[in-house]
């Protein structure tokens, strides 16, 4: 999953979330970082690689921006994730209680 490896690194899912603001050019991803404009050009490197973020040409600049398409897929692993631990946690609610109704009926009344 090229996606969530892509988001582990915390300059790109900064960037992420900027192109989740709005479009932007290189230069105004640039900008908002303390790194060299080829340091952050790898980052986007990445993200397109792993289908995160699409360019389109306005003239002679490059406009990054989020594809949906590639959220998509780490929405689909989120959801998966999301059921099993719901799942677990629903199970461990249950036991917990059984295990206090257990615990009340043990204890004598004053």
């Amino acid at each position: 999953m090229q996606g969530l490896i892509a988001i582990a690194d915390p300059t790109r899912r900064r960037i992420v979330e900027l192109l989740a603001v709005r479009e932007r050019t290189a230069g105004e991803v640039v900008a908002e970082f303390d790194l060299s404009a080829p340091a952050i050009s790898q980052h986007l490197k990445v993200l397109r690689e792993a289908g995160l973020v699409t360019v389109r040409a306005k003239g002679q600049t490059r406009v990054q921006m989020l594809n949906p398409d590639g959220l998509g897929e780490l929405e689909d692993w989120l959801e998966k994730t999301r059921a099993f631990w719901s799942g677990r946690l629903d199970a461990l609610e249950r036991e917990l209680r059984a295990d206090d109704e257990r615990s009340r009926k043990k204890k004598p009344s004053p």
